[in-house]
């Protein structure tokens, strides 16, 4: 009897185990990683690669790999403010600075191949005074001091970032020092020195000419290179001097011309040279403050040959550019205290009056309509040849912290949501109407709209809710928010950059003009616009980064949120098109520091001061 009572009770413990096992299987992680040291900072990169910064260096983790994929040491402990992420790259930057504000070390890894590129030891510098990712190039550029052996020399040289090998170097005679950042043109570099521009053959180290124009920070050439424009800020950057200095090295103009303000977008137009410039608040008070220049920005057209201002009166902006585009027939442009305008290229207003907006302009684009404008406060399409509101009167909300917007092809229209409302506005007619009250539980706002096959998403950290096409919700999911995590609930859009940013980002790092306005368009035809940008460059990494962010994302048709569920707080993976939930991974931790990487579809935890648990979401 005593034997099969314990037979019994061991079928039971077995029963009881694998049911526990079963309960908590999605406890155990996919992948673990002891890096042996403490963990300071933990990015996941656009590339899909997780850096994190110890005690001991830096470590790259690959999505779905075992073990890590490299182990930088050589500087000891990295603190999170000595990385810089080249965005639209796989390169990230440690630069650790010295005496003098000098980088005694420096080193580029590509995070995707985990290959380290170049580094001041490896190198053979001592201090770098400038280090400039040149993009689409895929060059790095860098000037400083020698070392020993080469009796501290001061000099420049160029690094390919495919292959890390050194493409051309030079060597400045004398105690002529780099300044400012190079400008590489087809036939050498222009470099602003400590005496003036030097131009170099950097393959032969032959000078091609030089002058005496100097304090220049930075540069831009025509796309001939037969005109280079040179850029001087003067003293807490009040005034910027910009020189036109011609193929040869002379200067064009007879004087340099002068801005208020610091340069912040500039233009070479057939028209002539569009400029804008940032005039900063004086900080003076009472009636110097009235006499100080106006905190604003300033927009000038001087003229290619001669340099003089081409305007009688310059457009008044009351306020900071935000948006600045070239047009066929003028300059459109949107200030971000509110306000749009649009001025010919001989200096005449073109819209009947300047159109008022609310502040903050999160959104300028094309649509068959007109421009689409949305800010803070308020949205409308405006005819951009006279600057009248198409739609009737335009769509008015309360300063919302967050808007999101989407078009609705299927019944053409825009949505918008924006203050606890969804709006609906047809985009024949301009009508608008409220269609839907989106009440969000824990006091969140709807952070994404999200135009799905059958009906309208709205996303918050801990909130979706479906609403059929009349507004009607057909389902709402919340989420209880346990805690805020050590690293940031970064949830759902923790790596996915908002469209427009990502969209003007990459269009200007592969080349195409950043100026000119582009078109209304989905998240997903963005994305696969960055995808082509990648490609374009062609290296094995980007390639990598290419097809990232070409393939669907893993969050195209569920979301994650961190709640507290039955066995303690973790993440639960929710359809979008019905709410129910697909996955549960139990973390234990009250409040869990952890990232989600919303394309790679990973969840990354950290259960300990020294390691990292990874978990595939798309399982």
């Amino acid at each position: 009897m005593k034997t099969l009572l314990t037979s019994i009770n061991k079928v039971m413990m077995f029963a009881l185990l694998m049911s526990a096992t079963s309960l908590f299987a999605q406890e155990t992680p996919d992948f673990s990683y002891d890096l042996g040291a403490k963990i300071n900072d933990m990015t996941i990169t656009q590339g899909g690669t997780v850096v994190v910064a110890t005690n001991d260096g830096l470590v790259g983790i690959k999505p779905g790999q075992d073990g890590v994929l490299f182990n930088f040491t050589d500087y000891g402990k990295v603190k999170p403010e000595e990385l810089k992420f080249v965005p639209l790259s796989p390169y990230v930057v440690v630069g650790q600075t010295g005496f003098g504000g000098l980088q005694t070390k420096s080193a580029v890894i590509d995070y995707m191949s985990g290959e380290l590129l170049f580094s001041t030891e490896k190198n053979g510098w001592k201090a770098i005074g400038m280090s400039e990712v040149l993009m689409p190039a895929n060059k790095l550029i860098v000037s400083g001091q020698r070392r020993a052996k080469e009796k501290y020399a001061q000099a420049v040289a160029i690094y390919d970032l495919g292959t890390g090998e050194q493409v051309s170097f030079y060597t400045f005679k004398g105690s002529r020092q780099a300044m400012g950042i190079p400008l590489v043109l087809s036939d050498g570099v222009i470099i602003p020195t400590t005496k003036g521009l030097l131009k170099v053959n950097m393959d032969s180290g032959d000078v091609i000419w030089e002058n005496e124009i100097k304090n220049i920070g930075w540069m831009v050439a025509s796309e001939d290179e037969k005109d280079i424009y040179a850029f001087a800020a003067t003293t807490n950057q009040k005034n910027t001097k910009i020189y036109k200095i011609g193929a040869n090295g002379q200067p064009l103009w007879p004087d340099e011309k002068k801005v208020k303000g610091g340069v912040s977008n500039f233009e070479i137009l057939p028209q002539g040279l569009a400029v804008v410039s940032d005039v900063a608040d004086s900080g003076k008070k009472g009636l110097a403050k009235l006499a100080a220049a106006k905190a604003e920005s300033k927009i000038t057209l001087l003229s290619a040959s001669t340099g003089d201002d081409l305007w009688e009166k310059a457009p008044k902006t009351k306020g900071y550019v935000q948006h600045f585009y070239i047009m066929e027939d003028g300059i459109l442009f949107g200030i971000q205290e509110g306000g749009i305008n649009k001025i010919s290229y001989d200096g005449q207003t073109l819209f009947k009056k300047p159109l008022k907006t609310g502040e903050n302009i999160l959104t300028m684009a094309q649509t068959p309509q007109g421009l689409i404008y949305i800010t803070s406060e308020d949205a409308n399409i405006v005819n951009l040849e006279t600057g009248e509101q198409v739609w009737s009167k335009p769509l008015k909300f309360k300063r919302a912290n967050t808007v999101s917007s989407d078009f609705d092809e299927k019944n053409n229209r825009y949505l918008i949501a924006a203050d606890e409302k969804l709006f609906s506005i047809d985009a024949e007619s301009g009508t608008s109407e409220l269609l839907a009250e989106a009440n969000f539980d824990g006091k969140e706002d709807p952070t994404r709209i999200e135009v799905r096959e059958g009906g309208v998403l709205l996303t918050s950290d801990q909130n979706m809710m479906v609403l059929d096409w009349d507004g009607k919700t057909k389902w709402h999911e919340y989420y209880r928010a346990p805690g805020k995590s050590a690293f940031g609930a970064i949830l759902a859009g923790a790596v996915a950059v908002t469209s427009t940013a990502i969209a003007a980002d990459a269009s200007f790092k592969a080349g195409a003009n950043k100026n000119y306005l582009g078109q209304y368009n989905s998240y997903g035809a963005e994305m696969q616009r960055t995808a082509d940008m990648f490609s374009a460059i062609g290296t094995a990494s980007f390639n990598e980064m290419a097809k990232r962010f070409k393939a669907t994302a893993a969050t195209q048709d569920a979301q994650f949120i961190l709640t507290k569920l039955d066995d303690g707080v973790g993440l639960v993976k929710l359809n979008k098109d019905t709410g129910a939930v697909e996955k549960e991974i139990v973390l234990k931790d009250k409040k869990p520091a952890y990232k989600v990487d919303e394309f790679g579809g990973y969840l990354y935890y950290k259960p300990n001061d020294k390691t990292i648990y990874a978990y595939d979401l798309k399982k």
